[in-house]
């Protein structure tokens, strides 16, 4: 019994505990604001380091007085300012003559990009009125229940209040253990668990049962609702497409139809790029833009059956027949009308059927029932009576949340019926690629010719014919000066190693033998010992994968860590090779300064050249700062050996 009373007791103070986090939290959110308007540095470390300390107290109380140990999220604390040779301490690109500011600039990365704070702050705004409103009940009733004699409602006998009141005191003592392991657990979840686990570099993949029920039974009603609203965002878009074309053929085309037909296409990208939530992709149909044409003799650029004179026009016709002929582009118009009234529907029966089922009827009926609240006409009756819309209500929000999966699926083969490429345009899409390829590999094939003859000309070949020189010189001197000529010997062999050295590098450049005795995983692992990296790598492949695969693999691999060497300012790396469903996927992730983009770089251009030529692709995300991660696949399948005799 003792033990009882004592965590009825613990439980209000867990409680006291989460109702000064409360207080905590509001102080550290009002912070925020001077903390923007200052500069964020002076003002907003304070109250978030304050707060850890009401959260290392509860994580303290409930292992102690329950046993549930919560760890100690927080990341370290970042290291003092290092001052340079040249007297300065640098931050970033910035320098400072004094160490306080860096100092202060390093507390706020840490504070703000701890996910742990975030945590904290959630578990302070929550634990009041949920887990930690557990703790309190026990003794709530308890009060209640001996209290209720002098508040309770009148003409009730006084001998059946005190009854009830005696009976919830009892049940409040008795379930005291039992609440007060379930406010442990909230604050276990909340603090440490993974209910707000974030952490990038968490390893652990974890199944979280509310995360999967949500996933289960109602992301899908939930993605049905953005379907939804992207429908009728395509209402303004096709007015405006529609006022567009209208005014831009009464005009002469060349002004508004261009941009009515292209620059509102986000749309329908947005909407393409949400199909993955269907179990599919939907891929871009539109024809590649052809480049324009070279001045021909007369000096006119050449159109279709146009000539112009300024490449300004002939470059903005092209575009503009470009867009008018592309059997896409008014598909994609037929969409932006239609998709309000038939996605719309689509999307809307679940989302509506859920909404309406909770609110329209089941929390009326219960405002109405236990509080008093005026009817109103637009909610829900079953049969005049208020009680049986719970129910109801509950039962027509869960089964338009299983209605969901299927009309999500629905409706991504109604957004590929008009957004996805036809099979014609598939196939003019592949053999315009093909193209692009072939041409590409075949510039990429003559480079690397060119590179291998300029380094034959000038370092192996060069060498040689000055070995053969040295050796015709030796021959004269042997007879008349033996030691000059067993001097210039040495120095002829020294220069026929350097030869062969060279060569053996030249041959390593075009196909490496340990690539072809020992595979990728090898390759790839002696390839990190050259690096001047500390170059981590990990080889998920269960068997040779074809020789071309594997050399563009490598290829890939070196140019990614030389990259992370060379322009990242990288110390360590780590490649992942794995081979998954006939898909060869590579992961290189450095500790670089972050900020490549593909679009200025040439060296991740030529990775995606060298990877286009198998249909792979490359996916770079370098945040400033870092870490960069570099993701490249390459099915297998389109180079395995052909099997037909054609």
């Amino acid at each position: 019994m003792t033990g009882r009373w004592t965590a009825l007791v613990r439980g209000v103070q867990l409680y006291g505990v989460a109702l000064l986090g409360l207080v905590g939290f509001v102080f550290t959110i009002a912070s925020f604001i001077p903390g923007f308007g200052f500069g964020l540095v002076f003002s907003l470390p304070l109250p978030i380091l304050a707060s850890r300390r009401l959260a290392r107290l509860a994580r303290l109380l409930t292992h102690r007085w329950t046993g549930v140990a919560i760890g100690d999220p927080y990341l370290p604390e970042p290291p003092e300012p290092v001052r340079q040779p040249d007297g300065w301490y640098r931050h970033q690109r910035q320098l400072y003559r004094k160490p306080w500011m860096p100092r202060l600039m390093l507390r706020l990365e840490w504070v703000l990009g701890d996910n742990a704070t975030w945590r904290d702050l959630g578990w302070m705004l929550l634990a009041p009125f949920t887990g930690g409103l557990i703790g309190l009940l026990p003794a709530f009733a308890l009060v209640g229940g001996v209290s209720l004699p002098w508040w309770g409602p009148g003409g009730v006998p006084t001998w059946l209040l005190v009854a009830l009141g005696l009976g919830a005191a009892g049940l409040g003592v008795a379930v005291a253990p039992w609440t007060l392991a379930a406010c442990a657990r909230f604050n276990r979840r909340m603090l440490g668990g993974a209910l707000l686990r974030s952490d990038v570099d968490d390893p652990s993949e974890r199944r979280h049962p509310i995360r999967a029920w949500f996933g289960r039974t109602l992301l899908p009603a939930f993605r049905l609702t953005l379907l939804f609203l992207t429908s009728m965002l395509a209402i303004p878009v096709f007015v405006v497409t529609i006022l567009g074309l209208l005014g831009g053929f009464g005009l002469g085309i060349y002004f508004l139809v261009p941009a009515v037909l292209e620059d509102f296409r986000w749309l329908a990208d947005m909407r393409r790029s949400m199909a993955r939530w269907t179990g599919g992709r939907i891929a871009s149909p539109y024809r590649i833009l052809p480049p324009l044409q070279r001045r021909i003799d007369d000096g006119l650029y050449q159109v279709e059956g146009r000539l112009y004179e300024s490449q300004r026009w002939a470059a903005f016709n092209q575009r503009s027949s470009w867009l008018l002929k592309d059997p896409a582009t008014w598909r994609e118009v037929l969409w932006r009308g239609v998709d309000p009234i038939v996605g719309g529907l689509i999307a809307f029966v679940p989302a509506a059927g859920i909404i309406y089922g909770i609110w329209g009827l089941a929390l009326p009926r219960v405002t109405q029932t236990l509080f008093g609240v005026p009817e109103a006409d637009w909610y829900g009756h079953v049969a005049g009576y208020a009680w049986p819309a719970i129910p109801a209500g509950l039962l027509l929000a869960v089964g338009t949340a299983k209605l969901a999966p299927p009309l999500l699926r629905l409706h991504g083969r109604w957004t590929r019926l008009l957004l996805g490429p036809t099979n014609e345009a598939a196939l003019t899409q592949r053999v315009e690629q093909l193209t692009q390829t072939r041409a590409e590999a075949s510039q990429a094939q003559a480079s690397e010719l060119r590179r291998i003859e300029r380094d034959l000309h000038d370092g192996a070949q060069a060498r040689l014919v000055a070995v053969g020189m040295s050796l015709a010189t030796i021959e004269k001197l042997m007879e008349t000066d033996p030691q000059a000529a067993r001097e210039l010997l040495a120095r002829t062999r020294e220069s026929a190693a350097t030869a062969l050295r060279e060569l053996r590098e030249l041959v390593r450049g075009i196909h490496p033998p340990v690539l072809a005795e020992r595979g990728l995983g090898d390759a790839v692992r002696a390839l990190a010992l050259d690096s001047p990296l500390s170059v981590t790598v990990t080889v998920r492949l269960p068997q040779r994968l074809p020789e071309p695969i594997e050399a563009a693999a490598y290829f890939a691999v070196a140019e990614a860590l030389g990259n992370a060497a060379r322009h990242a300012e990288a110390r360590t790396a780590a490649v992942v090779l794995a081979h998954e469903d006939d898909l060869l996927r590579i992961t290189v992730r450095d500790d670089g300064r972050g900020g490549a983009d593909p679009t200025r770089g040439s060296g991740l251009r030529g990775l995606a050249r060298r990877l286009g030529i198998f249909d792979g692709t490359v996916d770079v995300a370098s945040p400033p700062g870092g870490p960069t991660v570099l993701t490249m696949e390459i099915p297998c399948a389109s180079s395995s050996p052909r099997t037909s005799s054609s």
